[in-house]
C-alpha cells in the first residue's frame, strides 16, 4: 500500500464528515433555498431526478439518500438563489473585456441566467433580445454560411429528447458536424473498446458490481469524480474482495473511505482501506504495467501446464471467443523486466504482487478513467486492460467486465441518439425514411478537428448545446482568438462561463432550464430521459418552479433555431415534439428500435431499463466477429521520448470542481487549501532541478511547433509522485496542451502525459 511519506499533504480518509463539510460550504457558497435540500431527497429515484453530475448509475434498490458530495454540490450549484438578469450588463465593470480577469468560480457565482442576450459590439455588454429576434438572426446567419462551416456541438447535459431532435437540426441542415464532450475524455473508450470487443461502451451492468471478486483500478479517482463507486467498493472489501489501483498520485478516495449513510461509521469515524495495492505507476506507464501482469499470468499458465495443474488462461474462453492471442502471447514471453520496469516505474516486484491477485479472483472488474483514454497512445491503453481481462475470461460473465467510468450525466446517451461525427456510426437510413431528407454520408469534425479549422478560419459558426468548450478544449488561448473571429456563436447556458467571454462577430447566450425545473409544454409538464454508464436509460422529472419565465427548455431550444434555421417540411414536426417529449420517444424507438423498445412504458423503471450490449452476452460485434488481443507496439503511451529537464505533466481535477465548474479552492482530498496556481513534484525530482519547495515556476509547453505555451506564477509543491511526472490542475493548464497532441486513433486530448518543462519565475 502506497502511503504519503513524510510531506504535509496528506488528507483524511474521504466521505465522513468532510464530505459533509464540502456540501455545507457549497450550500454557503450559492445560496439556494432552503426547499433545495428537499431536492437531494429526489436524486437518482424513480419519478425523481437524475443526477446532473456524472454517469454513475443509480440502484434499483435505492437508499434514502442516492447521492454523492459532487452530486450535492452539483444540485446546490443548479438551485443558487443568485440571478444573472440583464442588468447585470448595466453595472460598473461589466464589459465582457473586464470580465476576462474573473476566475470561473466568480463568473459562475453570478447565478442564473434569466433572458436570452446578444452581444453588442459598440458596449462590449451583451444586452436582452427576444427569444423570436435571436433564432430569425441565428437562422439567417446559418443559412447564409456554407454547411460545413457550421459546428454543432454538445455537452453531456441535455436529455436524449434534445439530443436526438439536435442531430436531426444539424444532419437536415447538412452536416455531420456533430462533435460532444466525449471527444475530450473517453472517445477513446467508444473508439478504442468498439476495436477490440465490439462495444462503444463498458460491458459490465449493476448486478456485477455485487459479484465480482476484485477490482483492478486505473487513472480513475472516485473520491473526486465518482463517489458513489465507493459504496460499491466498500462492499466488495467488506465481503473479503481484492482492490489493486495503479495511478500516479495517491487519492484518498482510493485509500481509505468513511461511509457517511453508516451512523456507526459516523460516530467512531471506522474507516475502510480501499486500496489493497496502491501502485503509482509513472504518467504514460499503463502500457507496460500492463504487459507485466500479462506477462505474470502467462508464466503462472506455463508453470501450471508443466506440473499438470488446472490451467490459469481460459484457454477454452480464448478458443472460442477472441482472435490474435498467440501473437500477443508471444510478446508476453519476449517482453524484458527491465523495460517494463523503466517504462512502468514500478519493480518486478510490485507487478507480481498484483498479478497474483488477479489469477486469485475468479471474477474480475476492470475500472477505469481518464487516466488512460487522455495520452497519445490512450486507445492502445484501453486494448492492454481487454487482454487483460480476455486472458482469463473476464468479460461477458456474472461478476467480471470492463469499466470505464463516465464523467458526465447523460454524455453517454448522447452518442446512443445520434450526436455523432462519424456517418457510419449512425441509422441515416432510417432518418431518411421518417423525415423524407437525404442525410450528408460524409464524416463531420470532432473536436480536434474543428479547433483546427477554426484556427484556419474554416469555421464560421458554432452552436454549443451546453458547455464551456473554450476553457475545456487545448490550446486554450489560440481557441479564444479563433473562437471570436467567427461569425456566429451561439451558446445554451444556464450560468456565465469563459466562453461567454469571447463572443463572435454575432453572439447569442440562451438560457435553459435546469434538470430540477418543471418543463411545463403545450400538453403539460413533459419528462426527460438520459444514458448512465451501466447502458441504462432513466427519466428525470423537474418539479421546481423556473428561474425565469423567459428561459427555455433545451428541446424548446432546439426546436426554435430548427424552425428558424431548416426549410419546412411535412415531418419536421417542431411544434408538436416540442409540446410533447414522448413523440421524440417514439422517434428515438423507431431509429433504434434494439435499443428502446417500449420506451415511453419503461423510462420510470426502478433503476432504468437496460438498452443492451452485445459483449455482455458475449457477442463481439468486431470485423473478426470475435474479441481481439491486441499485441502492443509500444510501452508507453505519451508518444514523446523523455529528455533531461522534459516532465511528463498530468492534468487533474480537484475535490471542489466538476468539469470546468469550480465551485471553491478546497482540494482536501489531497490536503491542497486556498488556490489553484500550482504544480506538484517529488522532492526528488524538486532537488534535481536546484529548485525549492514553495517557490514560484512557470511551466513552459516542450514542444517545438512555433507556438509558445506557458503557464506562470503557479506554485511549487512537494508531492509523492513517480519520478519525471509533475501535476497542474485542469482547465488552467489547458493553455500548456497542443492541439495536435493527442489519442492517435480517437483525437481525445492527450491530457493526462504533456511535455512540459519548469522554470523559476
Amino acid at each position: 500500500m502506497a502511503e504519503q511519506k513524510d510531506l504535509p499533504h496528506a488528507a483524511g480518509p474521504a466521505g465522513g464528515w468532510g464530505s459533509l463539510r464540502g456540501i455545507a460550504h457549497a450550500y454557503g457558497d450559492a445560496l439556494p433555498s432552503p426547499a433545495a435540500l428537499r431536492s437531494l431527497g429526489r436524486i437518482n429515484k424513480p419519478k425523481g431526478v437524475m443526477c446532473v453530475s456524472c454517469a454513475w448509475p443509480k440502484p434499483a434498490n435505492y437508499s434514502a439518500f442516492e447521492f454523492c458530495e459532487n452530486g450535492a454540490k452539483a444540485t446546490l450549484w443548479e438551485l443558487t438563489s443568485a440571478r444573472c438578469t440583464p442588468a447585470f450588463w448595466d453595472e460598473e465593470g461589466h464589459t465582457v473585456t473586464a470580465l476576462r480577469d474573473w476566475k470561473d468560480h466568480d463568473l459562475e457565482k453570478t447565478g442564473r441566467l434569466t433572458h436570452p442576450l446578444r452581444y453588442n459590439a459598440a458596449t462590449d455588454r451583451y444586452e436582452e433580445v427576444s427569444w423570436d429576434e435571436a433564432f430569425a438572426a441565428i437562422g439567417a446567419t446559418l443559412n447564409a454560411l456554407p454547411k460545413n462551416s457550421a459546428v454543432f456541438y454538445a455537452s453531456g447535459h441535455a436529455g436524449l429528447e434534445a439530443s436526438y431532435l439536435y442531430a436531426l437540426l444539424a444532419r437536415v441542415h447538412g452536416t455531420n458536424n456533430l462533435p460532444q464532450s466525449s471527444n475530450m475524455c473517453h472517445e477513446t473508450t467508444s473508439v478504442g473498446l468498439t476495436k477490440v470487443i465490439g462495444s462503444p461502451v463498458g460491458t459490465i451492468v449493476w448486478e456485477d458490481l455485487a459479484e465480482t471478486d476484485a477490482f483492478f483500478v486505473f487513472g480513475q479517482n472516485p473520491g473526486t469524480n465518482s463517489p458513489r463507486f465507493l459504496h460499491p467498493m466498500k462492499e466488495l472489501k467488506d465481503r473479503g474482495g481484492k482492490i489493486v489501483t495503479f495511478n500516479p498520485v495517491i487519492e484518498q478516495g482510493l485509500v481509505s473511505f468513511v461511509d457517511p449513510q453508516s451512523p456507526a461509521a459516523m460516530l467512531t469515524g471506522k474507516e475502510t482501506a480501499i486500496s489493497d495495492q496502491y501502485h503509482q505507476v509513472k504518467a504514460g506507464g499503463d502500457i507496460a504495467a500492463i504487459l507485466g501482469l500479462c506477462k505474470c499470468v502467462v508464466e503462472a499458465d506455463d508453470a501450471a501446464k508443466a506440473a499438470g495443474t488446472a490451467e490459469v488462461i481460459d484457454h477454452a474462453f480464448v478458443q472460442q471467443h477472441t482472435t490474435g492471442f498467440d501473437s500477443f502471447i508471444q510478446s508476453c514471453r519476449d517482453a524484458d523486466w527491465a523495460e517494463i520496469e523503466r517504462e512502468s516505474g514500478l519493480t518486478e516486484a510490485a507487478l507480481r504482487e498484483a498479478a497474483a491477485v488477479y489469477i486469485a479472483a475468479e471474477k474480475v472488474i476492470g475500472v477505469y478513467g481518464m487516466g488512460l483514454t487522455q495520452h497519445a497512445h490512450g486507445a492502445l491503453n484501453i486494448a492492454m486492460l481487454v487482454n487483460l481481462l480476455l486472458l482469463r475470461g473476464n468479460i461477458g460473465r456474472p461478476g467480471a467486465g470492463c469499466c470505464p467510468v463516465r464523467g458526465h450525466s447523460n454524455v453517454q446517451g448522447q452518442r446512443t441518439v445520434g450526436i455523432a461525427e462519424k456517418a457510419h456510426l449512425v441509422p441515416l437510413d432510417k432518418l431518411k425514411e421518417l423525415f423524407g431528407f437525404d442525410p450528408p454520408t460524409e464524416d463531420g469534425m470532432n473536436i480536434v478537428h474543428a479547433a483546427e479549422a477554426l484556427f484556419e478560419g474554416k469555421v464560421k459558426a458554432f452552436i454549443s448545446l451546453g458547455g464551456n468548450l473554450v476553457r475545456a478544449v487545448p490550446d486554450q488561448h489560440r481557441m479564444e482568438a479563433a473562437w471570436a473571429a467567427q461569425d456566429l456563436t451561439v451558446m445554451v447556458s444556464t450560468k456565465l462561463n469563459r466562453s461567454h467571454l469571447f463572443p463572435a462577430k454575432q453572439a447569442y447566450i440562451l438560457p435553459c432550464l435546469g434538470r430540477f425545473e418543471t418543463d411545463e409544454q403545450a400538453t403539460g409538464p413533459q419528462t426527460i430521459t438520459s444514458e448512465d454508464s451501466f447502458s441504462m436509460i432513466s427519466a428525470s422529472i423537474g418539479y421546481r418552479a423556473p428561474v425565469s419565465e423567459s428561459v427555455k427548455s433545451e428541446l424548446a431550444i432546439v426546436a426554435g433555431i430548427a424552425k428558424a434555421t431548416l426549410p419546412p417540411l411535412p415531418t419536421l414536426q417542431w411544434d408538436a415534439w416540442t409540446a410533447d417529449y414522448g413523440l421524440v420517444r417514439d422517434l428515438i424507438e423507431r431509429t433504434y428500435p434494439d435499443d428502446f423498445r417500449n420506451y415511453n412504458k419503461r423510462m420510470y423503471q426502478a433503476g432504468g431499463f437496460y438498452r443492451g450490449n452485445g459483449a455482455h452476452e458475449r457477442v463481439w460485434k468486431t470485423p473478426e466477429g470475435k474479441a481481439v488481443f491486441t499485441t502492443p507496439d509500444a510501452l508507453n503511451s505519451v508518444g514523446f521520448q523523455d529528455a533531461p529537464g522534459r516532465y511528463r505533466l498530468i492534468t487533474m481535477r480537484s475535490n471542489d470542481q466538476f468539469n470546468t465548474t469550480i465551485y471553491g479552492y478546497s482540494d482536501r482530498l489531497r490536503g491542497l487549501e486556498g488556490s489553484r496556481d500550482i504544480v506538484l513534484m517529488c522532492p526528488e525530482d524538486i532537488a534535481e532541478a536546484g529548485l525549492t519547495d514553495g517557490q514560484t515556476i512557470t511551466l513552459i509547453t516542450d514542444v517545438a511547433d512555433g507556438h509558445d505555451r506557458r503557464l506562470s506564477g503557479l506554485k511549487l509543491t512537494a508531492y509523492q509522485l513517480p519520478r519525471g511526472t509533475i501535476a497542474g490542475y485542469y482547465p488552467e493548464c489547458n493553455v500548456l496542451v497542443p492541439m495536435q497532441h493527442h489519442d492517435a486513433l480517437s483525437g481525445t486530448p492527450a491530457s493526462k502525459s504533456v511535455p512540459v518543462r519548469v522554470e523559476a519565475d
